[in-house]
């Protein structure tokens, strides 16, 4: 290791440092199931006030910025380029300890580690706390990133909460927001004196498990194109009497779509392209509905999610000509919402390679993979800042309270992070 020092994941202090954190702020925003931290609320104040209070005891410098976003750093004033690590402290309703938390502990255990053993980077360290990455609170994902960059719109500030219908603005009002800088879409940051931004998150999917790789570098980031809310409008009607020539059958039409879609979605993937495609919501009236009745209209959802904007762009036209179709052939017809779009995200290559250096360095495995999952690090991918992403091991799946991600995996992300910075020139 660069400095003298042993790889950072057999520091033992470190370690049970952040045994204590994740267990400390479960424990104080645990829920039913699971935990609920959320986006510019209760739960997510906890864990951030926990972090300052703790920052300040290891004599960290913390900064609030007019997003109440949290920065940690060792040094009051940092006029050169810098590094930036940091994630998201909100999570889904009920959901895991470690989604997002685990790149905000990374952050804070690299400065604990360079402080304790008087470490001199090339670039000052610099830690970023976020807010409202989880869209599952009020419909809009990445607020606290989007609003360092001033991207935050008066539709994003009017969206409405998923229990109480408040606007998100009223929460980011009562959570020390200035919200007179925010509608003026101001920056809050120089992104040009940010060297490098990484970030450190649990994979949300089987792959790393699947592979029995504790660790892995992340290349790029899915966009997605959402529809929240498509109706199929046929006719309903008696099930018995009406022969299949004569029907408008809303869910049969919904379902010759989905099938149509995943013809096209097989079709992309044999010939090398990168598609998952999702219907989550697909639902009858239940006011309506019954055994014996034709339906006359359903609602669904469809989600598309690629590296390469070109394929959502002609998976969303794919999807408009099929229903075009269907409406033709089965005498319905389709209500389509707006299209909610998150853009593809690349991660700087040169960033990947040396990360991928670091890892091999340290004994762990060279590998990197794609994230399926929207992050933080795409906003500042996609503002020109040089990003890159490390995966963890995570067994169980994601935004659910049985998030598995082992401590000794987790380490070797934070490891990996270190030698990077420590050997970055």
């Amino acid at each position: 290791m660069s400095n003298g020092q042993v790889p950072l994941h057999e520091e033992q202090w470190i370690e049970n440092l952040a045994i204590k954190i994740f267990s400390d702020i479960e424990a104080l925003t645990r829920d039913k199931v699971g935990i609920s931290r959320e986006s510019y609320g209760k739960g997510e104040a906890l864990g951030i006030n926990y972090l300052i209070n703790l920052a300040e005891e290891f004599g960290f410098y913390v900064e609030k910025d007019d997003a109440a976003n949290i920065i940690l750093s060792l040094d009051k004033s940092v006029k050169t380029n810098y590094f930036l690590v940091g994630s998201h402290m909100d999570s889904v309703p009920q959901g895991g300890n470690f989604d997002g938390l685990a790149g905000v502990v990374a952050g804070f255990l690299l400065l604990a580690h360079l402080k304790e053993k008087q470490i001199r980077t090339s670039l000052p360290v610099k830690v970023l706390i976020l807010r409202g990455e989880e869209s599952a609170w009020y419909g809009k994902n990445c607020i606290g990133s989007k609003a360092l960059f001033g991207l935050l719109t008066s539709e994003d500030l009017n969206a409405t909460h998923r229990s109480t219908g408040d606007k998100l603005s009223k929460a980011m009002d009562a959570s020390g927001v200035k919200l007179d800088v925010i509608k003026r879409s101001k920056p809050l940051i120089n992104s040009k004196k940010i060297e490098v931004f990484i970030e450190i998150h649990i994979e949300q999917g089987p792959v790393l498990v699947d592979k029995d790789w504790p660790i892995a570098i992340v290349t790029g980031i899915r966009g997605n194109y959402r529809h929240h809310k498509i109706r199929c409008k046929g006719n309903a009607g008696h099930s018995g009497t009406i022969p299949r020539y004569l029907r408008k059958d809303a869910v049969f039409a919904g379902a010759d779509l989905i099938t149509r879609m995943d013809d096209h979605w097989n079709t992309i993937e044999q010939h090398g392209g990168d598609l998952v495609l999702t219907s989550g919501i697909f639902h009858t009236d239940a006011d309506n509905q019954a055994m014996s009745r034709i339906p006359g209209e359903i609602l669904f959802s469809f989600e598309s999610r690629s590296q390469d904007i070109s394929t959502l762009d002609a998976l969303e036209n794919l999807l408009r000509s099929e229903c075009k179709t269907i409406e033709r052939e089965r005498g319905v017809y389709f209500e389509f919402d707006n299209v909610i779009k998150s853009d593809p995200a690349e991660c700087n290559q040169e960033v990947v390679n040396k990360l991928l250096d670091a890892s091999e360095s340290l004994g762990f495995s060279r590998v990197s993979v794609a994230s399926g999952a929207t992050h933080d690090a795409a906003i500042f991918s996609n503002k020109g800042v040089k990003t890159g992403m490390i995966f963890v091991r995570n067994d169980k799946g994601s935004h659910n309270p049985e998030e598995r991600m082992e401590i000794k995996d987790f380490m070797k992300s934070v490891s990996t992070l270190n030698k990077f910075i420590n050997d970055y020139e």
